[in-house]
């Protein structure tokens, strides 16, 4: 006898069901295509959403890479002048006016970390382009008489003409720094170190055998009118007293050799001589013009700011006008969390796509910045990276609420609010 079967009756195998009811998950492509979706069908919305971001970031790459390019020219300039130069000279204002020993040059060589010393020495006078011109004005320059070995221990060079020699020094002849040149309409000096034109100094003339490159760490260099010192003592009544010391020592030693320079200078009055050091001054002077950087960096977060609550304001209205499409979306099987993500990966996208063109803006301006003023072009990595950083925080924490609310959106309210 046949065994009857169970007419009509089909049992599903029991992982048919679990597989069916699976949700399933996008793909990265497919989620970055639908959350690039409302950038590409909104670009101008976009666009102003992501100036606020870009705005920002560029802010905080140029108050980064601007002062650290100023401060990487600040490093090359004290390089060049090399940190271990003090400059010795007597107190100013001081009744009767304090002087420096003749013999101090000397005194200071006996120094043991002292490598090298020279001297300049104000001869109190007058210099003038010509016989005509005003006998008291002295075109705010100064007249010194110099040391033969100043150069090297000032980094100084000589840009037309030669520098003084054992035979000049002796003689009438003078080298110009940069701004007494052309305060004095001096331009050149004959090729091959010949003598050029003639100045006059009290009532002697000087032929200029040199003009001096600028010294930018010595702007009282550029404004003399360098004598050897030979000849400030014979031609123009120089006592012999200088006026400045300028000191090389070791590095490691520059303070300690610091601290005994006035006691060695000036055994009898040490409290009458001052001792500085010009990379002091200018290193100041760049820490106060760099003092306004925290300031930009306040100004650049609040552009951050700005620029997030505008990415927040822009997902939340693209919210509101694609209910239809997010009620579709569920109807046809897209759960929460692909809503979600959808929604978010468009805020990130905004914000990413604003931290870069800032980025980009920040580089541009930072670089042409530092060219102008002919710096060294320094960009921080730590800020860049920051700044990219910082435009996907901002993303993902502006997104966060547009996102949730797209996806607690029921689908058939979604589908009634076209």
């Amino acid at each position: 006898m046949s065994t009857p079967t169970t007419g009509g009756t089909h049992r599903a195998h029991p992982g048919t069901a679990r597989e069916a009811a699976r949700p399933v998950r996008l793909a990265v492509t497919d989620l970055l295509g639908l959350g690039l979706l409302g950038i590409r069908t909104r670009r101008t919305r976009a666009a102003l959403s992501a100036l606020g971001i870009a705005i920002g970031i560029a802010t905080m790459i140029v108050v980064t890479g601007i002062p650290a390019s100023s401060q990487a020219q600040l490093m090359r300039e004290l390089s060049a002048l090399g940190t271990n130069m003090l400059e010795v000279r007597a107190l100013p204002d001081q009744d009767p006016p304090a002087l420096l020993p003749t013999e101090s040059t000397a005194m200071v060589r006996r120094v043991g970390p002292v490598t090298s010393v020279s001297a300049v020495a104000n001869t109190h006078r007058l210099v003038r382009r010509s016989d005509r011109t005003d006998p008291d004005d002295g075109s705010g320059l100064t007249v010194l008489a110099s040391r033969l070995d100043l150069l090297p221990i000032i980094n100084a060079r000589v840009q037309h003409g030669s520098w003084l020699t054992p035979a000049t020094e002796r003689f009438p002849t003078v080298v110009l720094g940069a701004v007494a040149a052309a305060r004095l309409g001096v331009r050149d000096v004959p090729a091959g170190g010949g003598p050029g034109q003639q100045v006059l100094i009290g009532d002697r003339w000087f032929t200029v055998v040199g003009i001096l490159a600028a010294v930018p760490l010595l702007p009282d260099i550029d404004r003399s009118v360098l004598v050897g010192w030979p000849a400030a003592q014979s031609e123009l009544g120089f006592d012999g007293h200088p006026t400045v010391l300028y000191v090389r020592s070791l590095e490691p030693a520059v303070e300690q050799v610091r601290a005994v320079l006035p006691e060695t200078v000036s055994p009898q009055s040490p409290a009458d001589v001052l001792v500085s050091r010009p990379s002091d001054a200018l290193a100041a002077k760049r820490a106060t013009e760099n003092a306004f950087s925290s300031l930009f960096l306040a100004l650049a977060a609040v552009a951050l700011l700005v620029g997030g609550i505008g990415v927040a304001n822009t997902m939340v209205i693209s919210v509101l006008e694609r209910r239809a499409e997010i009620g579709l979306r569920r109807a046809l099987g897209a759960h929460r969390g692909q809503i979600r993500s959808q929604f978010l990966t468009e805020s990130v996208a905004l914000a990413s796509l604003g931290g870069i063109v800032g980025t980009l803006l920040g580089l541009a301006v930072t670089a042409g910045y530092a060219a102008y003023h002919q710096w060294p072009v320094v960009i921080p990595l730590g800020s860049t990276l920051a700044g990219l950083g910082g435009a996907a925080v901002v993303g993902v924490v502006a997104g966060v609420y547009p996102s949730m609310r797209a996806a607690a959106l029921p689908p058939t309210e979604a589908l009634a609010s076209n």
